[in-house]
């Protein structure tokens, strides 16, 4: 596609849609830079909220609008949705049913504009960011993923549409500050996957078009920020709710997918349906008087899941500089609030911790390569800020020399760069 001349009269551009956060990339002036999406801020929540009096409203407005008690519907991680049927599947928004693929294509629309608007110029081609999986084991699900993605682009006008992995992004925006070669090993890890690349860089191969034989290796894991939150959620905030709840002579315990769902970003409106309702308060009558579930009930009867998982997700960053905090429910209608501490929650995460440990051994192992000879370990994605996160890697290289780049703009920066090379 390189030296159309269609594709050289439009402007180009690079998304990173993640799970929790998203970046666009453009040129301005004569260098690749990340676009203001909100106000001066390169990085928007990838947040959409359809309130009964308008919308739909998008990132840091679309949460705060929420947050501060506005009646309406908040979706967030549509890409952790995509790939699998339920990404099809129509749901009353406002006056009218939409799918997610809908509601999708409305936030890429957005980020659409802001680049057009930092470019001057129309943009017919994109370079999006894909995890290694987008759906782990099951490589029909991955292809559809990739599909469902392209296909909302193009439907926002994008004639020209491509992929670059996420990681090696990443390494393609660090490249940009090596002055030799460097064997380095990517750890992204975003909201809703973590991805590992072996990769060679060098700055005699920055502008080279192949580098198909730099990629030593590349996997990646369902595991990401959200998932850490859920784990958090069920450990800390869940008994709160109900989920260690027992009754009857048989010892019954609550429906736990009742829980991982209110612990779920992208399942959280779910359970607001008639049916998921009527269920929990059936489950009341069977229980007997339960201040947990009056609470459950509660929080659902007020749309407030996604109230009660945030709480969780600022307690999990504070602890990335503080050793305790606390996860504040107070906003949910009464003084309820969790003392939590950086071992605490390491322990409840260590399920998701010990998968990346894993996979990054299996990433050396792939590339052929013993920890001392990576001579840089590049961390980007704000999970990988965790300290739980930081401690397995750096016990599993035998180093604490950890680089860090920007750790929201380093893949669309990446993406940017690449889009210049495919399309510029």
């Amino acid at each position: 596609m390189t030296g159309r001349p269609d594709v050289l009269r439009a402007g180009y551009c690079g998304i990173d849609f993640g799970t929790s956060n998203s970046t666009v990339a453009v040129m301005r002036g004569n260098e690749i830079s990340l676009a203001p999406l909100e106000g001066d801020s390169s990085v928007i929540p990838s947040a959409v909220f359809f309130s009964f009096t308008e919308g739909p409203l998008f990132g840091r407005r679309a949460i705060q609008h929420y947050t501060e008690g506005e009646q309406g519907r908040l979706m967030r991680s549509l890409k952790s949705i995509l790939g699998y049927g339920l990404f099809h599947e129509k749901t009353r928004l406002q006056k009218q049913y939409l799918a997610l693929s809908d509601v999708l294509a409305m936030f890429l629309g957005h980020l659409k504009q802001k680049a057009e608007a930092a470019a001057g110029r129309e943009c017919e081609s994109v370079v999006l960011g894909r995890p290694v999986q987008f759906i782990e084991g099951d490589e029909v699900a991955d292809r559809q993923a990739q599909d469902d993605l392209e296909s909302a682009a193009r439907t926002l006008g994008f004639k020209h549409v491509s992929f670059q992995f996420e990681p090696i992004a990443a390494a393609l925006e660090y490249e940009r500050s090596v002055r030799k070669e460097e064997t380095v090993l990517i750890v992204d890890i975003g909201g809703g996957t973590a991805d590992f690349s072996v990769v060679r860089v060098a700055p005699d191969r920055a502008r080279d078009s192949d580098r198909s034989k730099d990629i030593l290796a590349n996997r990646g894991i369902r595991v990401g920020g959200t998932d850490f939150d859920r784990m958090i959620s069920m450990r800390y905030a869940m008994p709160h709710f109900g989920s260690e709840i027992v009754y009857g002579e048989k010892k019954l315990e609550l429906p736990r997918t009742i829980f991982v769902d209110l612990s779920t970003w992208s399942r959280i409106n779910f359970l607001y349906a008639r049916e998921s309702m009527a269920m929990i308060r059936a489950l009341r009558r069977e229980v007997g008087p339960s201040p947990q579930i009056e609470r459950l009930l509660r929080v659902l009867e007020r749309h407030d899941g996604h109230r009660l998982v945030e709480s969780v997700e600022r307690a999990k960053i504070a602890l990335t500089e503080h050793a305790r905090d606390v996860i504040d429910l107070s906003g949910l209608g009464e003084a309820l609030r969790i003392d939590v501490d950086r071992a605490g929650i390491a322990a409840a995460v260590e399920p998701g911790v010990a998968r990346i440990g894993e996979a990054i051994v299996q990433t050396l192992a792939d590339a052929g390569v013993k920890p001392k000879g990576i001579d840089t370990v590049f961390l980007t994605g704000g999970s990988s800020l965790m300290p739980a996160v930081q401690a397995r890697v750096s016990k599993l290289l035998g180093r604490k020399d950890l680089a860090a780049g920007d750790m929201f703009g380093a893949v669309g920066k990446g993406l940017g760069i690449e889009a210049q090379r495919r399309y510029g």
